[in-house]
């Protein structure tokens, strides 16, 4: 021990006691510590300024990236927004982080051969801006567009590019102007009853031919070459099935013709299959309406007609058993754009019933009369009724083929007949009007209430239902009351919908028994001067 050493141990011996040194000593030990991690913490941002690294895949090239944001410390420092900062770029001289591919050091080792490191695809620096990127990703994400949908009552093919139609061998060939997916082969039948095999025998098949080329549509078939071309869209779609019965009339062809053509503002060219010249008669008001341009029957064109956007078929009501009926949630229109598309159509007055309307004059009722079957046996008794009741009564046969017979209805405030296509009339009502259904015997209530009830309430109208009896009925004076057919209308429907079409719509008229159907008369009148 050294002389200083020994003085030092003296003046501490005499100052404090061995323990206290020992205590002395650790305290010191413990200070440096803490005086150590102090300058860490402190110091710690300053001594790492390179960019904190995050590992991303571009979906466009395939390669690993890195997405380089500035520590939040720097960035305050920067007159720049953390958007116009970001970067995406291909790593390159990184070889400490553990995120990095052996490929990556395979990149970065520059004592290798070039031809070596193109067969791991290696670049060099490249940078992309986040628009770029986002952009490149947008394409490849973006999905593809169905062309043909098959839909609970329908089949639809949206086609736009290079379209061309012939009508002799009813092929419409289309060059797409976008990627689509599915078949590139469609066999379609453009009528909006899907479904119903009686109603599609009647309507023409079509085949939709796909090309995501339009030089392979030249040489696709001897009649490719387009001789009229068009400068607007078309619709091509059937007036065959069950077409010139009113209610199929506006179920599967007016309604639905109205909800994909209307957008257009008649700047569409119909393309019509299975010709029917009545039904564009019957209808040439709405058809004129919706369309500025001459129908063209298809069917007898040997021309080639060439259009750049075309529509194989007609949009229709999702719910396979709705009739009647627009879904507002799949369609920019509903039902009482539809009616108000009507009233403009046939110029009708009358939008609406009040109650301020009938204070002093007398309700309007309508009473349709069959000439064939499901016919009132006793029309002139139920008018008498009526008119007791306070109503003005109008006495008509639904005559379809008259457009002044939709301002017949329009004038009326409550329209009443046996369940069949002449209450289909109904669409010409005013809001608040009421119908009127009587049910024939034979388990018509799931028919009634599809067929009439449910789109009479999203047309706004009140609706009441009058149920006969079997003595009303023509078929128990027929048949005797217990023969199966009066007795189990549902024994008869187990055989099949043409063994119940046979009796129960074709067979049966109808006599009201009036004691029992004045009360119904009555409703109708109070709800007209209630509401």
């Amino acid at each position: 021990m050294t002389e200083k050493d020994f003085l030092y141990n003296t003046i501490l011996a005499r100052s404090f006691s061995k323990n206290e040194q020992k205590r002395l000593g650790y305290g010191a030990f413990i200070a440096s510590l803490l005086f150590v991690f102090t300058l860490c913490t402190v110091f710690k941002p300053y001594l790492s300024p390179l960019p904190i690294l995050e590992l991303q895949l571009s979906a466009n090239t395939g390669l690993r990236m890195l997405r380089i944001t500035e520590p939040q410390a720097l960035r305050s420092n920067n007159n720049s927004t953390s958007e116009d900062s970001e970067k995406l770029i291909i790593p390159m001289n990184v070889t400490s982080s553990p995120l990095i591919s052996s490929e990556d050091i395979v990149c970065n080792d520059t004592s290798l051969p070039k031809n070596y490191l193109d067969s791991f695809n290696c670049t060099t620096n490249t940078t992309f801006s986040k628009e770029e990127v986002i952009s490149d990703q947008n394409k490849l994400e973006k999905p593809m567009k169905p062309v043909c949908n098959k839909l609970a009552r329908t089949e639809l093919c949206e086609l736009s590019g290079d379209v061309r139609i012939h009508g002799k061998s009813a092929t419409v060939l289309a060059a797409m102007t976008y990627a689509f997916s599915g078949n590139s082969t469609w066999h379609i039948r453009p009528y909006a009853r899907k479904g119903d095999n009686e109603a599609m025998k009647r309507v023409r098949e079509w085949t939709v031919k796909l090309e995501q080329n339009a030089d392979q549509l030249e040489n696709a078939t001897n009649f490719s070459r387009c001789v009229r071309n068009h400068s607007v869209p078309a619709m091509l779609f059937s007036i065959g099935g069950y077409s010139m019965n009113n209610f199929h009339d506006f179920t599967d062809i007016v309604i639905p013709l109205y909800t994909t053509a209307r957008r257009f503002n008649g700047e569409v060219q119909f393309l019509v299959t299975n010709k029917n010249p009545l039904w564009i008669i019957k209808f040439r008001e709405l058809v004129k309406k919706l369309s500025n341009y001459e129908v063209i029957f298809i069917d007898e064109e040997e021309d080639t007609h060439c259009f750049s956007s075309v529509i194989v078929g007609l949009t229709r009501h999702h719910q396979y058993y709705k009739e009647l009926a627009i879904d507002p949630s799949n369609s920019e229109y509903s039902m009482s754009d539809f009616r108000s598309f009507l009233r403009d159509t046939y110029v009708l007055r009358n939008a609406a019933v009040t109650a301020k309307q009938y204070r002093r004059r007398r309700p309007r009722i309508l009473i349709l009369l069959r000439g064939r079957s499901r016919a009132f046996t006793n029309a002139g008794e139920i008018a008498r009724a009526a008119r007791q009741i306070g109503f003005k009564v109008v006495v008509a046969e639904a005559n379809t083929g008259d457009p002044n017979f939709s301002q017949t209805v329009n004038s009326c405030a409550v329209m009443l007949g046996v369940h069949g296509a002449g209450l289909t009339n109904m669409v010409f009502l005013p809001e608040n009007a009421i119908v009127i259904q009587i049910l024939p015997i034979g388990g018509f209530e799931w028919l009634a209430k599809t067929d009439f009830e449910d789109p009479s309430k999203e047309m706004k109208l009140k609706y009441l239902e009058y149920k006969i009896e079997p003595e009303e009925s023509t078929l128990m004076q027929r048949y005797g009351r217990d023969h199966e057919i009066v007795r189990d209308p549902s024994t008869v429907a187990k055989r099949g919908w043409h063994s119940f079409k046979s009796i129960y719509l074709v067979q049966q008229n109808v006599s009201i028994n009036i004691n029992r159907f004045k009360p119904v008369l009555v409703k109708a009148f109070e709800l007209l001067r209630g509401q």
